[in-house]
């Protein structure tokens, strides 16, 4: 029987670094050096603070991980790394690490694309069968995916301006809640009222399943500034209040936009019908659980990986990784960073960009 690959991964998108070992399903480690201190000064990720992090921790993190998974460098098969898309420095720092090991040691460098590390971490998980239906929403892209295979990727909608978790992110600033923003909405939302406050659902009275998020931030700001105006400020219970009627617009596009992309997606009569989600904002309990809810009304498997997987990290870089080496793809050191690549590469560009780049 032939021995699973193991593969060392590296992933630098944006203001998470981290490293692992992976030999076929199983992650042997995972290390993951967080930058949200570096940053809560200034209310959102600095590229250049986080590209000079990545370049002080990576060799750290990469040590770490060989040492949790009792490992050395000799007992590797391969060294993947995110090439992008993602905040360009931080990818940049990445590569020329995982550039240097490939040269020093003389294994196959793989370059990974980023949002396939999310698009295949319920292979990852769940060994879930081809074709299946993804949701992606993190806090740079939100795209409805049918993965067919490990480097064939239909989407078939997403986000035309912000990404859900950016919203997030930045619905928290305006209400003065801490970084990163997504925890601290769900937070704040378990104690309020979502019915207080009637923000819109853009993009529902379309047909399609491409969504919009930038027109809700719009109506919290003035949800917000009219609330300020009245009371003289804001509550902590106007704070749960705003924090839950957000989170239910939010919930509710997502609900309705991947109930028409599963129209879509059951079309193709697959096997075994499956819907998973990945991305920091698969975290959202009230997300979850609404998709689940709406997953197991259509006869649909639905998958969540463990929280731990969903947000940056490296097991799912060396996943697809080992995907890509089994079918006989590697790189060499001319392997170049790039800010924006789509996994579709024949669908039309969606229009915006999140702080991580294209948002597909």
């Amino acid at each position: 029987m032939t021995q699973p690959l193991t593969l060392l991964g590296i992933e630098s998108s944006c203001d998470d670094t981290a490293a692992a070992v992976v030999r076929g399903h199983d992650v042997l480690a995972s290390v993951v050096y967080g930058q949200t201190s570096l940053h809560a000064d200034y209310g959102g990720v600095v590229p250049e603070i986080a590209a000079r992090a990545h370049a002080e921790k990576l060799d750290h993190c990469v040590e770490e991980a060989l040492v949790k998974a009792g490992l050395g460098l000799a007992d590797l098969d391969g060294i993947a790394v995110t090439a992008g898309p993602g905040l360009i420095g931080g990818v940049l720092s990445g590569v020329m690490c995982a550039k240097g090991l490939a040269a020093a040691t003389g294994l196959p460098l793989i370059g990974v694309n980023h949002l396939a590390g999310h698009a295949l971490t319920p292979r990852l998980t769940d060994q879930l069968v081809y074709p299946y239906l993804m949701l992606l929403v993190s806090g740079g892209h939100c795209q409805f995916l049918i993965v067919k295979a490990h480097d064939s990727f239909q989407r078939i909608g997403g986000t035309i301006d912000d990404a859900p978790g950016e919203a997030f992110d930045k619905t928290a600033r305006l209400l003065g809640l801490p970084q990163p923003g997504g925890p601290s909405v769900e937070k704040a939302a378990k104690s309020g009222d979502p019915k207080r406050f009637p923000l819109p659902r853009p993009l529902l009275n379309q047909q399609g399943c491409d969504m919009s998020f930038s027109g809700l931030k719009t109506a919290i700001l003035r949800a917000r500034d009219g609330v300020v105006a009245q009371e003289g400020g804001l509550s902590v219970q106007d704070q749960s209040d705003l924090s839950a009627s957000f989170q239910a617009a939010i919930t509710d596009v997502l609900i309705e936009k991947t109930r028409r992309a599963l129209g879509e997606y059951l079309k193709l009569n697959p096997e075994i019908p499956a819907f998973a989600i990945a991305g920091g904002v698969a975290a959202n309990g009230s997300v979850r659980d609404g998709l689940k809810a709406l997953c197991a009304g259509l006869d649909t498997d639905f998958v969540a990986p463990p929280l731990h997987l969903c947000t940056d990290n490296a097991a799912i870089i060396a996943y697809v990784g080992i995907a890509r080496m089994t079918a006989g793809e590697t790189d060499d050191l001319t392997l170049s960073a790039r800010p924006r690549w789509p996994l579709d590469q024949q669908a039309a560009p969606m229009l915006g960009s999140g702080k991580k780049g294209a948002k597909a």
